[in-house]
């Protein structure tokens, strides 16, 4: 597991999408044909929303066996592979910057994991509801202050409004997709 991070919130950057589109430019060249998607996920992916200056990847493979040929390349991109990590069927990366501060988080999943439509399902969510996000960004300053010094502790405390939200978020988004599908 890698070791906690000091929790820092930032006001929304606009350097955040660019960053995340340079390296998902680099784990595309990485990847090649084993991955469908990268997706920029999580706060840093929400317009006007305050988060950890960490950016959030989520790249989905045909096959997560396969990934393991390209584990010399996210190498020689500084990640660092944490397995599952928790999640079953995730293969869970980091990457630092050169002075040991966490800038990018890459999660990977295998093409129809659930795991897949829960997060791009809370990504949409709170883009299309500010009043939710706003409220997201509430819990987030409070877990915050209670563990500043403690990133694992910080999830731990926002994680059941994520779970209330994600139920919330994965309706909605398959309301959207009937809706698209269905013109």
């Amino acid at each position: 597991m890698p070791p906690p991070i000091r929790v820092e919130i930032e006001p929304y950057s606009a350097t955040w999408p660019e960053l995340a589109h340079q390296e998902i430019e680099l784990l595309s060249n990485a990847f090649g044909t084993r991955v469908g998607s990268i997706h920029h996920i999580g706060s840093t992916s929400i317009h006007g929303l305050a988060a950890k200056p960490v950016i959030d990847l989520m790249a989905v493979a045909h096959d997560l066996d396969l990934l393991d040929v390209a584990l010399p390349e996210l190498d020689r991109l500084s990640f660092r592979g944490w397995g599952e990590l928790e999640i079953t069927g995730r293969r869970y990366f980091t990457k630092d910057t050169d002075t040991g501060k966490r800038m990018v988080q890459l999660h990977c999943f295998a093409q129809g994991s659930p795991h897949v439509e829960r997060h791009l399902a809370f990504r949409d969510y709170l883009r299309a509801h500010p009043d939710i996000a706003s409220d997201y960004e509430t819990e987030k300053r409070r877990c915050a202050a209670l563990f500043p010094d403690n990133s694992h502790s910080y999830s731990d405390c926002k994680a059941e409004w994520i779970i209330d939200a994600e139920a919330a978020a994965v309706r909605w988004y398959r309301e959207q997709q009937t809706i698209e599908s269905n013109p």
